[in-house]
């Protein structure tokens, strides 16, 4: 695949509208400060955006839809804060343990103290909320509907960068937004699920950013934050930085734009883990508490080759059981098979394997499913579907799109329908179980 030059493209608005490309170049040699460019960008996106009525109405359309399912999926659950908007509270105080606990799951206690094993930026997005108690019990869903609508506007450019354009984009954005679980993970307004939130989040970014710069701080930065949502996503860097170095003018310099970010995400996550369990290797999965059928199965290795044959099989073949009660399928509680959840990412296959770009994708894809295969807890506890593939799942998407540019017929509708329909049950499952 040939990649064209920054100075060389037109910056298109989603409603075609072309932002000459002298911008870019002005915006490059500015040397003003980061505030003021960050300001003249923001100014340039609105009104890009301003322009893009179809962008508009799909941003409405994800809203109303999130946040609504997110109501009425609230109406169903407890309130009350969570041990995110209770360990940010604490974290305001100085300290890094749990002053209450809601559960025991994942707890890991240390000289009487009580401390989640997570990662940490999970907890982010509730700090801002420290100071208005009265919103910590709407906490969880107000930060879960916010990331999740974020990201779901983002199945939009990204299917408009890697698609083939026509109606083809709205038929990958509602695949995006409305036919992974990441629809049926906002609703849940759980912090377990807040982090694959935000590394599809980060992840389309990267998408994104790819796409369009190839910058090789940012790229790396995003890498970075997401690996701190879900730490698999750190092999992702491997493709990506090694593609970067291979076109690179000046590697040495490439290499250490990828390099600090990265590095710093690391040395974050070391330190969270030294503050809290006194190791900066230990992340407390492999010593907190856990329900009994799951600690018999870490009792065989946290991440171990003999897991592998039970979540590949559940990922390819898990399926539903029958009740005589509406709603009548039910899915395991370890999670099922994504060809019951999205398959449409069976279209990623037909995308050629000699473009440069599909082989940095499914590189993606394949160092990040090694890790969530050999881990003990399945396709993720009291969950729909197979959420740990999340991970490498906006990769597949970014592949489905590249197929669609070969085809685009009935078979490829018929699998994005399916995918949106098994989503949907996902929810009302989730509302009415």
């Amino acid at each position: 695949m040939t990649w064209t030059p920054i100075r060389a493209r037109a910056f298109r608005g989603p409603a075609d509208a072309t932002i000459d490309a002298a911008n870019a170049d002005a915006w490059s040699a500015d040397t003003r400060g980061l505030p003021v460019r960050a300001l003249e960008w923001v100014r340039l996106r609105a009104a890009q955006l301003r322009d893009d009525h179809g962008a508009i109405a799909w941003m409405a359309i994800v809203a109303a839809f999130y946040f609504a399912a997110t109501f009425v999926r609230s109406q169903a659950s407890d309130w009350g804060p969570d041990h995110m908007m209770i360990l940010a509270t604490d974290m305001a105080q100085g300290r890094v343990d749990l002053s209450s606990l809601t559960t025991i799951n994942d707890i890991v206690t240390i000289d009487g103290r009580h401390y989640q094993a997570m990662s940490l930026l999970p907890t982010v997005p509730y700090l801002p909320l420290v100071p208005f108690e009265f919103l910590w019990p709407f906490s969880r869903w107000i930060v879960s509907a916010g990331i999740g609508v974020s990201a779901g506007w983002l199945a939009l450019p990204v299917a408009r960068r890697y698609g083939p354009g026509g109606s083809a984009t709205w038929w990958l954005a509602s695949l995006g937004a409305f036919g992974t679980l990441l629809f049926t993970l906002t609703i849940e307004g759980n912090f377990y699920y807040l982090a694959h939130l935000e590394a599809v989040l980060l992840t389309f970014l990267l998408l994104i950013e790819w796409h369009d710069r190839r910058r090789a701080w940012l790229i790396a930065l995003l890498l970075g934050l997401a690996a701190l949502a879900r730490p698999t996503l750190i092999l992702a860097a491997v493709p990506f930085g090694l593609a970067l170095l291979a076109e690179s003018k000046d590697r040495v310099r490439t290499a250490v734009a990828l390099a600090v970010p990265l590095l710093g995400a690391i040395a974050v996550t070391a330190a969270w883990d030294f503050v809290r369990f006194g190791s900066p290797t230990e992340t407390g999965y492999g010593i907190a508490w856990i329900e009994g059928p799951l600690a018999r199965l870490r009792d065989q290795g946290l991440f171990s080759i003999v897991h592998v044959p039970d979540n590949v099989a559940l990922f390819l073949g898990g399926g539903f059981d029958v009740r005589e009660a509406f709603p009548w399928l039910v899915p395991s509680n370890l999670g099922h098979s994504i060809l019951l959840t999205t398959p449409a990412v069976l279209i990623a296959f037909a995308a050629s394997f000699r473009d440069r770009l599909n082989q940095i994708l499914w590189a993606s894809v394949i160092l990040t499913a090694i890790p969530v295969f050999l881990y003990y807890g399945g396709g993720g506890a009291s969950t729909y579907g197979y959420r740990y593939a999340m991970d490498f799942v906006p990769f597949l998407f970014a592949l489905v799109a590249v197929a669609l540019k070969d085809r685009f017929g009935n078979l490829e509708k018929i699998l994005i329908g399916l995918s949106v329909a098994f989503v949907c049950y996902g929810y009302v499952w989730q509302v009415y179980k």
